[in-house]
């Protein structure tokens, strides 16, 4: 069909419109890419945009001498393997019974499951919680708070639920099980599902400070973001403290502290978006069908 002329101004309005929403998303972390590139003066005198500007790597030099960051990346890697696994087996053993309609009193326990989006203990219940099952500082203070998401789990529910009945029916006349049919049918068919929660729960992982904030004591055990957070503040400080004391030649460790402050985010956030694009083809099939379906 002859497109109208009206048709033709929409999607060039709409083509010119999604460009302008990708600068928008990309510019502020291709700003931080050129900046921790660039020369620590010019980075200072803010005359740095979308490309670097006397091309260095000295900040990243600096981040990479750093030792905590090595130990928080080895423990943000560990919490966010350790911590997506025991998410995608809690929710799948959380949504399967909940999608059979044979399970008596699904509802019931979906209406209970669905309450704790709502209300929560709050901050000082949970900790004395942690305080009393002896967590805090430890390891799985960092993967069992946030086991199962109640909402990635509805969505995998609907996914699960949207699974035609007959594959089941003709795997339990075949001699499964309940344990057969979600490992040899169910599982298998919802690959998307699966790959697309699993990545909200590693971002999440990834990008998880507060908790470790709050029950972690021991520095060995801090997550790459709390280092990060630390990174960033204190140079902060430092400047206010330099402000106030009428300093004015800060010397070369304070003139790269922003160079630096870019580059460390640079290096934390990396390693997730090398693995986002990966997965971003199961995120419509995945997160929007199973979030729309029954």
């Amino acid at each position: 069909m002859r497109k109208s002329t009206s048709r033709y101004v929409f999607e060039w309005f709409n083509c010119l419109f999604m460009i302008f929403m990708c600068g928008l998303m990309l510019y502020p972390f291709l700003f931080v890419i050129a900046a921790s590139l660039s020369d620590s003066s010019v980075v200072a005198r803010g005359m740095v945009g979308i490309i670097p500007r006397g091309f260095n790597v000295r900040a990243y030099e600096e981040v990479f001498k750093y030792q905590n960051i090595w130990s928080g990346y080895r423990n943000t890697v560990l919490y966010t393997v350790c911590g997506t696994v025991v998410n995608l087996v809690l929710t799948v053993c959380g949504a399967y019974p909940l999608s059979r309609k044979q399970f008596y009193g699904r509802r019931v326990f979906t209406f209970f499951i669905a309450v704790t989006m709502f209300f929560s203990g709050g901050l000082i219940p949970t900790y004395l919680v942690m305080r009393s099952y002896k967590l805090l500082n430890t390891f799985w203070v960092m993967i069992l708070p946030g086991a199962i998401s109640t909402w990635n789990m509805i969505i995998m529910r609907t996914f699960f639920q949207g699974l035609p009945v007959e594959l089941e029916e003709a795997a339990i006349i075949d001699g499964c099980n309940d344990l057969g049919v979600l490992m040899r049918v169910v599982l298998p068919l919802s690959t998307a599902s699966i790959m697309t929660i699993g990545m909200f729960y590693a971002v999440g992982h990834w990008n998880a400070w507060f908790n470790a904030f709050i029950y972690l004591k021991d520095f060995d055990r801090y997550p790459l973001q709390l280092w990060l957070r630390m990174i960033v503040l204190q140079n902060q400080l430092n400047d206010i403290t330099n402000m106030q004391s009428g300093a004015v030649d800060m010397g070369a460790e304070n003139l790269i502290s922003d160079t630096i402050k870019y580059a460390v985010i640079v290096v934390a956030a990396a390693p997730i978006l090398c693995v986002y694009p990966f997965i971003q083809k199961y995120f419509v099939k995945g997160a929007v069908v199973g979030s729309l379906k029954g």
